[in-house]
C-alpha cells in the first residue's frame, strides 16, 4: 500500500541532513528582501535592500511618479549574486515628505541624499540602473564620484535635448516663466489619468500590467502637500538640462560599461533621447523595446535576462 502520511515534524538528523542537501534546480533558493529605513539629512529615506553583503552592488533609482516600488519584481531576479538598493526619494514611496516650504525638493539634493545614504550603507563601487528621474539624479552621483560608477543601465531616462519633444513644452515654459498660471497648468500630470496613462500608453498588452501600479501612485500623489512637492519638482528639472553637457563629457572621459533598454513608444522619453547616448558612449549595447514608459511592467521578462547577462559580463567577470 502507498504511505499517504507525511509526518509533519522531522526527526534533527532529518533535518541536519536536509540542510546539507545540495539545493536542486527546481527548488532555487529565493532572496529575502529587506525593507528599510535611514535618516539623512533630518529625513525618513525609505529602501529596499537584497543579496549578499558582499556581492557587486546594483542601485536602483526609480522615476515619476513611483517609487521603489517600481523595482519590486525586479530586484529578487537579482539578488541572488547582487547587492541591491533601491532608495525612495523624499516625496516618494514611504520616504518623508516634509513641506515643500521647508525642504528643498530639487535634483541636486535628491543625489545629495542618496549619497549620503550609499556611504552609510558602505557602497563605495556601484552599478546603477536609471529611469525617468532617477537619470538626473544617477548622472549628478556619476559626476560627483565618476570612480564609483561600474556600469550603467538606462531605461527612458533622459540626458540629451532630443529626448525633450512635444510633451515637455507646457514644463519648459513654467522654466522660462515661474508663473502660477504656468504651475497651476501643469497639475494635470498629478491627475489619475495622467498616472494611469504612464503606466498604459504605449503598450500593446495592457492585461500585462498591474492595476495596483497606478493606483499605489496615485494614492501618494494625492497625500495633502504633495502636489506641490511635485510641482516644485517640474521647475526643478530644468536645472538638469544645462548638466546635459557635463554628463555627456562624463561619458565620453569614463566610458561606463552601458546597457540601454527602451521602451520605444514612451511619449514623455521617447526613442529620440535613446540613440544619441551612442554618439558617447559608442560601446553601448541598445535595445528598444515594444513598450511605453515604465517598461519593467510589462517587459520584465525581457529587461531582466538582459540585465543580468549585462551585469554578469561587467561586474563579475573580473
Amino acid at each position: 500500500m502507498t504511505d499517504l502520511f507525511v509526518p509533519a515534524v522531522l526527526s534533527a538528523s532529518a533535518l541536519a541532513m536536509q540542510a546539507a542537501a545540495p539545493r536542486s534546480p527546481a527548488h532555487p533558493v529565493i532572496p529575502i528582501v529587506h525593507h528599510r529605513t535611514a535618516i539623512v539629512d533630518g529625513v525618513d529615506v525609505f529602501f529596499r535592500e537584497a543579496g549578499p553583503a558582499d556581492a557587486p552592488v546594483v542601485v536602483l533609482l526609480h522615476g515619476f511618479p513611483t517609487s521603489s516600488h517600481m523595482f519590486r519584481n525586479l530586484i529578487p531576479l537579482l539578488a541572488d549574486r547582487y547587492h541591491v538598493i533601491a532608495p525612495d526619494y523624499p516625496g516618494f514611496g514611504k520616504s518623508g515628505a516634509p513641506d515643500h516650504k521647508a525642504f528643498d525638493y530639487t535634483f541636486a539634493h535628491y543625489a545629495d541624499l542618496v549619497d549620503a545614504l550609499l556611504d552609510r550603507l558602505g557602497a563605495a563601487r556601484y552599478a546603477l540602473y536609471v529611469m525617468d528621474y532617477g537619470a538626473p539624479v544617477g548622472y549628478r552621483l556619476a559626476l560627483k564620484h565618476p570612480e564609483r560608477i561600474s556600469a550603467l543601465v538606462v531605461q527612458n531616462g533622459n540626458a540629451y535635448e532630443e529626448g525633450l519633444l512635444a510633451f515637455w513644452d507646457p514644463i519648459k515654459a513654467y522654466w522660462a516663466d515661474g508663473s502660477e498660471t504656468n504651475r497651476e497648468a501643469l497639475s494635470v500630470l498629478v491627475d489619475p489619468a495622467t498616472t494611469k496613462f504612464q503606466y498604459v500608453d504605449g503598450v500593446a498588452d495592457i492585461s500585462r500590467i498591474d492595476p495596483d501600479t497606478w493606483r499605489h501612485d496615485q494614492a501618494l500623489l494625492d497625500r495633502p502637500g504633495n502636489k506641490d512637492i511635485q510641482l516644485d519638482l517640474f521647475h526643478d528639472y530644468g536645472t538638469n538640462v544645462p548638466l546635459y553637457p557635463a554628463f555627456q563629457a562624463y561619458f565620453r572621459a569614463h566610458r561606463p560599461p552601458t546597457l540601454i533598454v527602451w521602451g520605444r513608444n514612451d511619449s514623455i522619453f521617447p526613442a529620440e533621447g535613446a540613440h544619441p547616448y551612442l554618439r558617447d558612449l559608442p560601446d553601448a549595447e541598445l535595445h528598444l523595446l515594444d513598450t511605453g514608459h515604465f517598461a519593467l511592467e510589462d517587459k520584465l521578462d525581457v529587461i531582466a535576462p538582459l540585465m543580468r547577462d549585462f551585469l554578469d559580463r561587467t561586474l563579475l567577470s573580473h
